[in-house]
């Protein structure tokens, strides 16, 4: 053999394991109770933060829109959430399932 094909003295080539199976069905822990969903006070509070949009033209009007997308979503949410019967709160009174 040559002398560039030869393995280090004492080296051996590494192997690599298999990974074990994992079992899939196996009984996993009970999660917690949810926390209520709650309606939020001011859903576009993060978005004014940021200021008006960087749109040339007609800022102001872009902000408008993406706030009523946000206020919807919000609105979406906390019904969506009673839809599917989770605890919500909305102006302060818990709707429990």
């Amino acid at each position: 053999m040559s002398e560039s094909r030869r393995r280090p003295h004492g080296r051996r080539p590494t192997r690599t394991r298999a990974p074990r199976p994992i079992d899939l069905w196996r009984p996993v822990p009970r999660l917690p109770e949810p926390e209520p969903v709650v309606a939020a006070d001011d859903p576009t509070a993060a978005l004014r933060s940021l200021g008006d949009p960087p749109l040339p033209g007609n800022r102001v009007a872009a902000g408008q829109y993406l706030a009523s997308v946000i206020e919807r979503a919000a609105t979406l949410a906390v019904g969506l959430a009673a839809a599917a019967n989770l605890p919500t709160e909305v102006d302060g009174v818990s709707t429990d399932a």
